[in-house]
């Protein structure tokens, strides 16, 4: 019987590399192509980030203002809509708006006004404190000389006064400051209006800039997201406002100089979440040790310990707890991230942009996955 020749599934055929003599390729383990892979996905999101952060820090002076109208136009929308039940949108956006410069006008005439009246007092009880300190430096465990205080206080005296050659520079960068405070200023009263005016044309044309297969989730998670900053904003006011109004009431009781200047301090303060307040009631504390000693001061920061307690264990939770569903710790980064970034206006918007953000990213992955079938 003749042989047949084997089919060509059954030869044993020899690799090109080997027949022409090449040296065998080198085989890449699996673990080390994921990782590979991953590593340059991951390299190029960074460096897509920080793109991102250093245009928008470009455009910071731009950019603040904006996001402050946002915030404003957050915390009084629901009083435009009311009033644009009965008269014209614009006109309701308008009174909202002058609403708004009301109350901050009134806030600062009256810090202006205790300021002026409290200032004198409170620098009159500075010097006898610090005449006390001397003494207790002098008398104290320390034993330090009159000589030896003299020269400290010279020596800090000429440090504050020895760069008078740089005093035109400053002089211009305070300039420069004011103009852009202004400006910044203006800015946000014509977007805060027209955000209250406009606002659902604006965000339906920023909608129509995206892809028209993506425009439905950016629309769904772009509002998923302002009711996320809306009801955190209202919180924070409420957070804000009972903070004040209990470490007042605690500095009003122990005659604190200056209380009410320190709970507009507060109110402010407490819109940067967990260190604000903290930062802003120890001021109190201060003010209290200057002007009556220690044991005043000890019993006002038990008051202040006593407000942030009530803060942390009963508003935040019930308040700011459903608002913001970010934990603890991711909004302690997101406060330090701000700081680095923007400083004091980067740790106001921190929280509400992180939150935000979480919003949308719930709301996308939401919406990516298929829905169960029936």
């Amino acid at each position: 019987m003749a042989d047949h020749p084997k089919p060509p599934a059954m030869r044993k055929t020899v690799p090109a590399a080997k027949r022409a003599g090449e040296p065998k390729r080198v085989q890449i383990p699996h673990g080390m192509e994921v990782a590979s892979a991953w590593s340059w996905r991951f390299l190029v999101i960074v460096l897509a980030i920080i793109v991102i952060v250093r245009t928008l820090l470009f455009f910071e002076l731009l950019l603040v203002p904006v996001v402050i109208a946002v915030l404003i136009c957050a915390l009084v929308v629901p009083t435009t809509d009311a009033m644009a039940i009965v008269m014209p949108r614009g006109l309701a956006a308008m009174l909202s708006l002058l609403g708004v410069i009301a109350v901050v006008a009134g806030l600062l005439a009256l810090v202006g006004q205790q300021l002026a009246s409290g200032f004198d007092d409170l620098a009159n009880q500075v010097s006898d404190a610090l005449g006390q300190i001397q003494d207790w430096l002098r008398t104290g465990p320390l034993h330090i000389s009159q000589t030896e205080l003299d020269d400290a206080i010279a020596g800090a005296q000429a440090w504050i006064t020895s760069d008078n050659a740089h005093l035109a520079g400053r002089l211009a960068a305070v300039g420069a400051t004011v103009g852009h405070v202004l400006a910044g200023f203006f800015v946000v009263l014509f977007t805060t209006y027209f955000l209250l005016y406009q606002g659902d044309l604006i965000w339906s044309w920023i909608v129509r800039l995206f892809p028209r297969d993506t425009r439905e989730v950016v629309d769904g998670s772009g509002r998923a997201a302002w009711v996320s900053l809306t009801a955190f904003v209202r919180a924070t006011v409420v957070v804000a406002f009972v903070d004040a109004v209990g470490i007042t009431a605690v500095a009003l009781i122990l005659r604190v100089p200056l209380a009410l200047p320190i709970g507009v301090l507060v109110f402010l303060g407490s819109f940067v979440p967990i260190v604000g307040a903290t930062v802003s009631g120890s001021v109190a504390v201060l003010v209290a040790l200057v002007a009556h000693g220690p044991l005043v001061a000890a019993f006002m920061l038990l008051g202040v310990i006593g407000v942030q307690q009530l803060e942390a264990h009963v508003l935040q939770p019930f308040l700011l707890g459903h608002a913001v569903s970010l934990h603890p710790l991711a909004v302690i980064l997101a406060v330090s991230a701000g700081v680095v970034a923007a400083g004091i206006v980067g740790a106001l918007i921190a929280v509400p942009v992180a939150a935000m953000l979480n919003t949308i990213v719930k709301y996308v992955t939401a919406a990516s996955q298929p829905s169960a079938e029936p």
